[in-house]
């Protein structure tokens, strides 16, 4: 069972607990984060869904997911990293670059970006929500969204993280 703080949509945390699978109630949000590595080469880590997925399978994306009860943004995203690729991200060195609050998704979303350079190996990944992970330059991942085999959601990076549209 996954629970979920819940907040208003200006991010006050309103001490209320939700169940993930439960509807969310009206006017309630929760934090949702996205990581992007990107390497000294300027190339981005991209992963690929796992196949088992229910929502988007084999399709590409960063990693990502829901904060847990007691957790705040970045706790989450250095926990998420962990679980679905493998690697110890240390917080201090994520830089929040784009936040938003996704009305339909009752979500308040935070995104994060990690310079790295180490190793990925999924062996070291405490979940299998990943299918394979690739290093990937702006113009590869622009190509895999437009053959519709990026998550959708993550349509904002060429403006918030490439700076281009």
């Amino acid at each position: 069972m996954e629970l979920w703080d819940l907040y208003t949509k200006n991010r006050v945390k309103t001490g209320e607990i939700h169940e993930r699978e439960d509807p969310m109630p009206k006017d309630r949000y929760h934090l949702v984060v996205n990581a992007w590595l990107k390497n000294s080469e300027g190339k981005y880590l991209i992963s690929k869904r796992s196949k088992t997925k229910s929502k988007n399978p084999l399709m590409f994306e960063t990693v990502g997911g829901a904060a847990l009860k007691g957790e705040n943004s970045i706790e989450a995203i250095v926990r998420e990293v962990k679980e679905e690729i493998g690697i110890d991200l240390d917080p201090k060195m994520g830089k929040l670059i784009y936040s938003d609050v996704r009305k339909n998704l009752n979500s308040i979303w935070d995104v994060f970006l990690f310079d790295y350079n180490g190793p990925v190996n999924l062996k070291n990944a405490t979940t299998d929500e990943v299918e394979s992970v690739g290093w990937m330059t702006t113009d590869e991942i622009y190509e895999l969204h437009k053959k519709g085999l990026l998550v959708s959601t993550l349509s904002y990076c060429f403006e918030k993280v490439f700076n281009k549209e």
